[in-house]
């Protein structure tokens, strides 16, 4: 059960799951207080959320909805509420920033780069007349070819206007080498600085996969690039990764991330 019920650094339930993946993917406000409360229960120090429209899964930006159970959890724990920027693939940076910039939460997640962010082999698996809602097929099979936009503007702009702007702490997201070199780029140029959190992405199709050779080398490339004194170091493994990855990476030292995030198991 890829439910958040055991205790960890980070929780989250991302928007790249349908809805027909899994039963426990919460998707209305309710839910997600719910399975919020009881990651925090557990030990999580860190809620990463996302929002959706309750009436059918589907991933959405609207500051209504995210209203509807942000302040709730926020009102009953006191894990820290991490916003996403992220939102999906076919949401705008404009949209994808709208909530945050209204409520300014005392952390969100920044993805460190443009990529291909795909769970298309996933379609193959479920039969045309077994999906659960209507819009999750040509969602899945949209993911083939489209990308997850974050440019080098982008994300000053994210920096700018809601770190800078209004005082939010950033998630790091690096999916890929590339990314890692991202954020050095921009803690060079003086907009993010140190201690910072960079997460680490495996087994994304599109990104680093899930081999635990990978996450050594990024830990090292981090220690060489940013200085171990000047980064915390998380690990999220999507799917049958994470609990293998995240093994290793706690032996490593980092913090971990855990919930219904991209499985494509």
């Amino acid at each position: 059960r890829f439910k958040c019920d055991w205790s960890s650094d980070v929780c989250s339930s991302d928007l790249i799951h349908p809805p027909t993946m899994s039963q426990y993917l919460p998707l209305t406000p309710d839910e997600i207080v719910e399975h919020s409360l009881e990651a925090a229960e557990a030990g999580a120090s860190i809620l990463h959320l996302h929002a959706r429209d309750p009436k059918d899964g589907r991933p959405t930006p609207d500051p209504e909805v995210f209203k509807q159970f942000v302040p709730r959890i926020a009102a009953k724990t006191d894990a820290v509420i991490n916003i996403t920027t992220g939102g999906s693939t076919k949401m705008s940076l404009e949209d994808r920033l709208a909530y945050p910039l209204m409520a300014k939460p005392e952390m969100c997640s920044c993805n460190m780069g443009s990529m291909n962010f795909s769970i298309h082999p996933y379609a193959r698996k479920v039969k045309a007349g077994d999906w659960k809602y209507d819009w999750e097929q040509a969602y899945v099979e949209g993911t083939e070819d489209i990308i997850f936009r974050n440019t080098f503007r982008d994300i000053k702009k994210i920096l700018l206007d809601l770190g800078e702007g209004c005082g939010t702490k950033f998630e790091f997201e690096c999916y890929d080498l590339g990314h890692l070199y991202n954020l050095k780029f921009f803690m060079d140029e003086g907009l993010i600085k140190p201690p910072v959190f960079m997460q680490s992405i495996y087994g994304i199709l599109g990104g680093m996969g899930g081999d635990p050779e990978n996450l050594t080398y990024i830990r090292n490339t981090a220690d060489k690039l940013l200085g171990r004194q000047n980064y915390r170091f998380s690990i999220l493994g999507a799917g049958r990764y994470q609990m293998s990855l995240l093994t290793v990476g706690a032996i490593l030292g980092g913090h971990v991330r855990v919930g219904l995030e991209r499985s494509e198991e």
